[in-house]
């Protein structure tokens, strides 16, 4: 049965660059989201973003299903959990990776954006997800060391796939939540939204491969028709989030 690498050594270049990077775009994002709230008269960005950083605490619940492993030594943490360090680049990682995109994609939802458009984002948020972490993977700072398959530059492709199910069920329930709104208060429903729509899309869809690489005896065949499985259903709820939006404007 495999173990995770508590020896790795870790880059602390890369450190410096995930955690400096990270919160630097954090502060931007947030620039970005306190304007946009002033223009539509709204704390909805703002709120939002804050929400993505604070479902960071529960990362730890991620990476033992993940099988998700942050190198120690060196390691600047906030806490640790389940017996898995969180380096302090987690919750500006999810500002990033998660709230960034979700937010974008509010916005034009809340202007019109179609089921066509709800798909090029999905195809961004996957673009992103994996340059974020294939450079985290490759830099040193962490790794996925489960019997994962369909690897590219070490980096799980279910893992991004499994992310843009999750932004995409994120942005338009967040979305729909905003437009049923008609006060501030139900807007701090963010916070418990963002961690529902997390896992159910990391522990729904993915809990075929879950499961399948956590197995005394992992087979890699059946890990492999796992994660097409998961693969299939996280598709799917992205489609079915398409659903909620309208289809493609006539032609005049």
């Amino acid at each position: 049965m495999l173990t995770a690498p508590t020896d790795h050594p870790l880059d602390l270049t890369t450190q410096t660059i995930l955690t400096v990077g990270s919160y630097g775009l954090w502060v931007v994002l947030l620039g970005i989201a306190i304007r946009m709230g002033i223009q539509q008269r709204t704390p909805f960005y703002a709120l939002l973003i804050f929400a993505a950083a604070f479902g960071a605490f529960f990362e730890p619940l991620y990476d033992v299903g993940m099988a998700l492993w942050f190198y120690t030594p060196g390691l600047w943490t906030t806490f640790t959990a389940f017996g898995i360090p969180q380096p302090v680049w987690a919750h500006s990682g999810y500002v990033v990776l998660y709230a960034g995109p979700a937010m974008f994609i509010c916005d034009r939802i809340a202007k019109g954006l179609t089921r066509t458009g709800l798909f090029q984002w999905a195809a961004i948020e996957l673009a992103c997800s994996c340059i974020f972490e294939m450079v985290g993977i490759n830099g040193g700072a962490y790794e996925y060391w489960g019997p994962h398959v369909f690897r590219i530059f070490e980096y799980p492709l279910i893992i991004g796939v499994l992310e843009t199910a999750q932004v995409i069920c994120f942005a338009v329930a967040a979305a729909e939540l905003r437009r049923r709104s008609s006060t501030v208060a139900p807007l701090f429903g963010l916070f418990a939204l963002f961690p529902c729509t997390f896992y159910l899309a990391n522990f729904g869809a993915g809990a075929p491969t879950i499961v399948a690489i956590h197995l005394d005896q992992p087979s890699p065949l059946l890990v492999t028709l796992a994660t097409l499985f998961s693969i299939a259903a996280a598709g799917l709820l992205i489609w079915s989030a398409s659903c909620l939006l309208p289809a493609e404007a006539a032609k005049a």
